[in-house]
């Protein structure tokens, strides 16, 4: 079919002088079909619009009794066009087949423009520089990355800047009030100012459910975060993600570009986190490249920062248990035997638990993640345990005892060999490991399960070869105090 822009091409070629042969060569078409449009209208001009059938409507006869019924009673205009076709299918056997489904659902959409139910629209918006942030985590498991072969469960906090698309981006394990605070001062002191109104979800972090009207409202902690910054607190319908749509957005375009980039890179894994990070902010960095303009005029309408940062971790008071072990918000955490009895202060980061006593931090922890309701350090405990190794059967955190798989083998190893004598065994190999190194030990478990030979705690003791501290010979002499003498009367003959 001849289209309006060969017609043009070849009108324009005989208005230079071509002939007719050679403007019809250019233009694509024929001799005989460049004699027809060398005048007149163009060919979107004479079309007309079909009103008859070219074949028979294989509905016609179900239409009004079966179809209709069914797409008037659907009232949100979820039914899809496959179940009514299968419908069809059951109530009128062998009356249709697979090809008839595209002629159903042209049908099917010119009824619904014409009848259908009111669908939901959305409205383009026009941001004002330095009105708005909008802030969201989002899960990056789905990203496939691996931290030293192992699956690296995360997730990314998002600021985006709705009118100029700036982002800062921050990793994050959980959801929490930490992880959400840390990332919005974070976010808020890079860019250099405080926007006007900061939009989020009703993040559990920032919001609670009222009793009453089952509404939500924000939290006190957040509160006095947003008090302590001046923004105005921007909060979506709950379940209407798309009301947040700038970091929605934002998410989207971030995870595709760092998954396009892991794939050029060829790999997933990664030595360890701070290099993933540094991958990751080289990301950020090129998503943010051209906004600088549009930056600068963000920046300029920010309101400014408050003089200090809020501590970014919540401190909770705590009595150490007998078994040696504090429980902070429903989880149980070890720590070190001397503190049992005594008040201490936890302060719980995003990502880590400091334990205090006084103005002195005894025990830094990694937070615990996920579903996981409890941490023993088999360091804070093997003291006691190793004196009393009868416990370590029923002890109700034995898990948490085997540092690594090859521990955990290795007690299967002896529980085979010596039955039950392995927990004394095991307890007195877990005490070597937290008497020297934990690594000496782990080798040597692994050297003697490669062997397959039972062993016990001296086979692995003189495998590992801890080294014996040696406390040095010091010896002081008596200082020659002649020395002073000389320089004392040089001194006093000046």
């Amino acid at each position: 079919m001849v289209t309006d822009k060969q017609v043009r091409l070849l009108r324009r070629k005989r208005m230079e002088g071509k002939t007719l042969e050679a403007a019809a060569m250019a233009a694509g078409m024929s001799e005989r079909a460049a004699r027809k449009w060398q005048g007149g209208a163009l060919p979107s001009a004479t079309k007309t619009t079909r009103t008859w059938r070219t074949r028979p409507d294989p509905f016609v006869d179900v239409w009004s009794a079966d179809i209709e019924p069914l797409l008037v009673a659907d009232t949100d205009g979820k039914l899809e066009t496959k179940t009514i076709f299968a419908e069809l299918c059951r109530r009128h056997p062998n009356a249709y087949d697979v090809g008839q489904l595209r002629t159903l659902q042209r049908r099917v959409r010119v009824w619904r423009a014409e009848r259908g139910p009111e669908k939901e629209i959305y409205f383009p918006q026009e941001h004002a520089p330095g009105r708005m942030a909008s802030i969201d985590f989002t899960h990056a498991t789905e990203l496939a990355v691996t931290i030293a072969g192992l699956p690296f469960v995360h997730l990314f906090f998002q600021m985006v800047m709705a009118c100029s698309g700036w982002r800062f981006v921050q990793l994050a394990f959980a959801e929490t009030f930490e992880a959400l605070l840390s990332g919005l001062q974070g976010a808020l002191w890079t860019l250099g100012g405080v926007p006007n109104t900061v939009r989020l979800d009703n993040l559990s972090a920032a919001t609670h459910e009222l009793a009453l009207t089952a509404g939500r409202t924000l939290t006190k902690r957040f509160a006095d975060v947003v008090d302590h910054y001046g923004f105005k607190a921007s909060r979506i319908q709950p379940g209407e993600a798309h009301e947040n749509g700038v970091v929605e957005k934002g998410h989207d375009v971030f995870k595709t570009a760092l998954d396009q980039a892991l794939r050029l890179r060829g790999s997933r894994e990664f030595a360890d986190v701070s290099d993933y990070l540094s991958f990751v902010h080289r990301i950020v960095d090129r998503l943010n490249t051209g906004r600088e303009t549009k930056l600068a005029e963000e920046r300029a309408q920010l309101a400014p920062l408050p003089a200090i940062r809020l501590p970014e971790y919540t401190r909770v008071s705590v009595r150490v248990r007998k078994w040696s072990t504090i429980n902070i918000s429903n989880r149980i955490y070890s720590v070190p035997s001397r503190l049992r009895g005594h008040l201490v202060e936890a302060r719980v980061f995003a990502d880590v638990v400091e334990v205090r006593v006084g103005d002195k931090t005894i025990e830094t922890m990694p937070r615990i993640r996920g579903e996981k309701a409890h941490r023993i350090d088999y360091r804070h405990v093997i003291w006691s345990l190793v004196r009393k190794p009868g416990a370590f059967a029923a002890y109700r955190y034995r898990e948490d005892l085997f540092p690594s798989l090859v521990f955990r083998r290795a007690y299967d190893a002896l529980r085979d060999a010596r039955g039950d004598r392995a927990d004394v065994e095991y307890v007195r190999i877990l005490h070597l490991a937290a008497s020297t190194t934990e690594r000496s030990v782990e080798t040597a478990l692994a050297a003697l399960l490669e062997r397959q030979c039972p062993f016990d705690y001296i086979a692995v003791k003189t495998l590992a070869h801890p080294d014996e501290p040696t406390i040095p010979t010091v010896t002081i002499g008596m200082p020659d105090f002649a020395c002073y003498d000389a320089l004392l009367a040089t001194g006093a003959a000046s």
